[in-house]
């Protein structure tokens, strides 16, 4: 770790004495779109909240944010409003199937990097109030490799890369490792093979993926599974409700909570870096950087 993390991790020790309990955040990410990102988060979401853990949900997809269209959602606010400061965070949250929380997107990063001090402590307490009420924080980001993408990636302790089995789809995956490894350090990827016609296509898929990543890039890549092709997720689209929730006993959501089942072995952090409110200063930092501030 370097240094000036660590003086990072003291400070933000001492500002919050009795600060949450450690949170795991989640980046669920993908080098393209239509790799089936957004319903990867949604029903990882469901799956670990109607296992007992309290999840929050931030669609971070600031251009296509479609998390509260699967989910049948119809929000009146969103977090740009938590950012102009019209509102607290606690009165833009929804909740969703199983007790899930949803913080609706907006178009607000880049207002990340705007932010004054106040402002900047303001939103840092508000999540870190929700912390002490919060087991997971999924955050489903847009696809590809924009400053929106980086900074939750750069932010979160696990980055969860959705991957499917189309040309373009395997290359834009490596190329959103490579500039994530190389320009912003993280060196850690869970992966995921979707829409595939079994497991061992999916085991396949990934083995394609490592091949090029072991060449050229000094990161680790672990494979989390894979989700099959499945009609019951369509029509569970159709009827905006998470696979999960509506057909429980699909194909789809039964891979989904052999998923979540390894998600819930992922080390927790033991320092600041878990909290809630370090998360928010990392995503900060990252937004101001990306936007050249």
């Amino acid at each position: 770790m370097l240094t000036s993390e660590l003086i990072q991790d003291q400070e933000a020790q001492s500002r919050w004495p009795g600060a949450s309990r450690p949170v795991q955040v989640v980046a669920i990410t993908g080098g393209k779109g239509g790799v089936g990102k957004t319903n990867v988060s949604v029903n990882l979401a469901v799956a670990m909240a109607q296992d007992g853990k309290k999840v929050l949900l931030l669609d971070g997809d600031m251009g296509l944010a479609n998390v509260d269209v699967l989910l049948g959602l119809k929000p009146l606010s969103n977090i740009s409003h938590v950012l102009s400061g019209e509102m607290a965070l606690a009165d833009i949250i929804m909740r969703g199937p199983a007790g899930v929380r949803v913080i609706p997107a907006a178009s607000g990063l880049s207002k990340l990097a705007a932010l004054g001090s106040a402002q900047h402590a303001g939103l840092i307490n508000a999540f870190s109030d929700l912390g002490a009420d919060i087991d997971t924080l999924i955050i489903d980001t847009a696809a590809g490799i924009s400053p929106n993408v980086t900074s939750y990636s750069r932010a979160a302790q696990e980055v969860v890369v959705v991957l499917c089995d189309e040309p373009a789809a395997i290359t834009d995956s490596y190329a959103l490792i490579k500039v994530l490894s190389k320009e912003f350090g993280v060196s850690r990827f869970r992966i995921i093979a979707n829409m595939v016609d079994g497991s061992q296509d999916g085991r396949t898929l990934f083995n394609k993926l490592l091949r090029v990543t072991d060449r050229y890039l000094d990161v680790a890549l672990d494979f989390i599974g894979s989700i099959p092709q499945d009609e019951y997720l369509k029509r569970a689209v159709q009827r905006q409700k998470a696979v999960i929730e509506a057909y429980p006993r699909s194909k789809a959501a039964v891979a989904i909570r052999k998923i979540a089942q390894k998600a819930y072995a992922w080390p927790l952090p033991t320092r600041a870096q878990g909290h809630m409110e370090f998360f928010l200063e990392r995503l900060i930092h990252a937004s101001r950087v990306s936007e050249g501030c």
